[in-house]
């Protein structure tokens, strides 16, 4: 390969100005021999003009626009992804920062695979002081694997994929999904329905898990969407460890949202499913005023694990 196809990397934020900065930093700061240009999406927030004056440089355009899409994260993903002028395109959160070697190693992972269209990495992840590096130990990740095990891992940060995958192929990320929460697990899903994911085995992303979280406590929202998502994908019913995991995250959600009932019939269709499943049990926990949710998630997110 002579020349690097161009990359633009899509940085939705919202309310974050300086965990957005070091973010485009990072991106702008990647050794890189192609160009790099960074789409700065503002969702429901005042946009800040001066950024691409302030973080552009020679090869690292960096351009400001607003979600004109659903508002959210996926509109917000969207919008960056139409407004893109790069052969591949990159996901990176604003609370996110991108580690050296991030793009190139994956660029050339991505070549290096006839009709690969997409490529994720590790991630390391910060969490209230801690640091832990996961990764997933293999090179390809398919629709099965996917139904399976969410993956933690495959963090939208991580994403790189083929522009041309995403305006004709497989498509944007779904708007419709409630508060655009799990709107990254469903765009795997679907993506690896196209083709196998590329992957690599070393954190080339820092992942910062933190309060503020877009997500954080939203827990009727959370409930809601991953039951549009089950209702969505039936092939979850091929994998029923799979769909009791899904199931015991509401379940879970409904106890931390203070819907006692409503998480116990959930945990009985999860332990009907599979009876391992430990999001169940701790769903009853939760119902029973056994233990607290934000103390489950805490002792969860200072090992690089979620609910």
């Amino acid at each position: 390969m002579t020349a690097y196809p161009s990359v633009t990397a899509v940085v939705p934020t919202r309310d974050r100005p300086e965990l957005l900065r070091a973010a485009v930093r990072a991106i702008v700061g990647q050794d890189y021999p192609g160009q790099v240009e960074t789409v700065v999406v503002y969702d429901q927030s005042e946009p800040d003009l001066s950024l691409a004056a302030e973080l552009s440089a020679a090869n690292r355009p960096v351009r400001v626009v607003t979600n004109t899409r659903t508002a959210g994260l996926a509109g917000a993903r969207n919008s960056g992804t139409m407004a893109a002028t790069g052969e591949l395109i990159a996901f990176c959160d604003d609370d996110d920062e991108w580690l050296p070697g991030k793009l190139r190693a994956q660029v050339d992972a991505l070549n290096a695979v006839p009709g690969a269209e997409f490529v994720s990495c590790g991630i390391r992840v910060s969490y209230d002081g801690h640091t832990v590096e996961r990764v997933l130990e293999r090179d390809s990740i398919s629709l099965s694997d996917l139904l399976r095990d969410r993956m933690t891992e495959l963090h939208p940060s991580t994403f790189l994929i083929r522009a041309a995958a995403l305006r004709d192929g497989f498509g944007l990320v779904d708007e419709e999904i409630p508060g655009s929460y799990a709107e990254d697990y469903e765009f795997l899903l679907r993506a690896a329905r196209s083709a196998p994911l590329v992957n690599l085995r070393t954190p080339y992303v820092l992942v910062r898990w933190h309060k503020r979280s877009y997500f954080a406590q939203r827990w009727d929202t959370i409930s809601e969407a991953l039951q549009w998502l089950l209702e969505r994908y039936p092939e979850f019913a091929t994998q029923p460890a799979g769909q009791a995991r899904v199931t015991g995250q509401i379940a879970f959600a409904r106890a931390a949202s203070g819907d006692r009932r409503g998480a116990m019939r959930w945990a009985r269709r999860t332990i009907r499913r599979n009876p391992r499943e430990p999001r169940a049990y701790l769903a009853l926990a939760v119902a029973g005023r056994v233990v607290r949710a934000d103390a489950v998630l805490r002792t969860l997110h200072k090992r690089g694990r979620g609910i």
